[in-house]
């Protein structure tokens, strides 16, 4: 989902196209002119726009034209939908989409799921889990639902221990055991993969480990389960989850030569969700 931190409402909102205004006024300031037959749609590169490629031909036979806009962080392809500049985006996962229509007063919906990507932990300077060192680094992402997200992968691995959250987002203040003493060290998710050579573990979603090279099934030492609820969705503003366009392409990105694709391309560091 598919991860920059997320902002508060208070703080002001520097769009792609230089707008400098609070969200509301996004919304109402910036849009610009496009042409109606085509649908722009938000993604990460690697594998969200990857997989949308595939779809694009079948689309154009029925009349519906996609245009793929590439963004490197996860924050500004949901200013970008808010602000109408976007039809849809496909690059989240749910639990993302719900804290940010949260925080900022976004209304976005997803209107169908196309793949689950574990969240896994990669060897730095340590090779394996049982020779960690004591005082090791741990570097995760640090917006606060992939924060989370990575503290209960630890968890899992036998890392840390966490005390229950009502809201199912820990942070590292919730930790509660630590017996080797390990250093979480908070990054901007593009950032996490290069400070591998600096780290002795880091914590990192697929769609920036794939570029780097890494595969989750493969190169990992420990991921997230496949029934993750962390399922990438093709996401957009409420009230246009029915469009015809939107439906034509949610059906576009369900299809078996899709879900062929993903299993493909990505060799099990991606799950189909449909």
């Amino acid at each position: 989902m598919i991860n920059s931190l997320l902002l508060t409402r208070s703080r002001l909102f520097r769009f792609v196209t230089g707008c400098a205004v609070s969200l509301p006024l996004l919304v109402a300031g910036c849009r610009q002119k496009r042409d109606p037959n085509v649908l722009r749609i938000g993604v990460s590169p690697v594998p969200h726009g990857e997989i949308l490629e595939q779809a694009i031909a079948p689309l154009e036979k029925r009349g519906v034209h996609v245009k793929i806009v590439s963004f490197n962080d996860y924050i500004q392809p949901n200013l970008a939908l808010a602000s109408g500049e976007l039809d849809g985006n496909f690059y989240q996962h749910v639990p993302f989409m719900q804290h940010f229509n949260r925080d900022h007063g976004t209304h976005f919906v997803a209107v169908t799921k196309v793949f689950i990507a574990p969240l896994a932990i990669y060897a730095g300077r340590t090779k394996s889990l049982t020779a960690l060192p004591t005082q090791a680094i741990i570097a995760i992402p640090n917006d606060p639902v992939n924060s989370a997200r990575s503290l209960l992968l630890l968890q899992a691995a036998g890392l840390l221990q966490l005390r229950p959250v009502a809201s199912g987002q820990p942070t590292v203040q919730d930790i509660t055991g630590n017996p080797k003493g390990l250093e979480i060290r908070e990054l901007e998710s593009a950032q996490v993969p290069r400070a591998l050579a600096d780290v002795n573990l880091a914590v990192i979603n697929t769609n920036y480990a794939l570029p780097a090279g890494l595969n989750p099934a493969r190169d990992s030492l420990f991921r997230e389960s496949p029934d993750s609820p962390y399922v990438n969705v093709l996401a957009v503003n409420a009230g246009h989850e029915n469009d015809p366009a939107i439906r034509a392409l949610a059906e576009a990105l369900n299809t078996p030569d899709i879900r062929q694709f993903i299993q493909n391309k990505y060799q099990g560091a991606l799950v189909a969700a449909f």
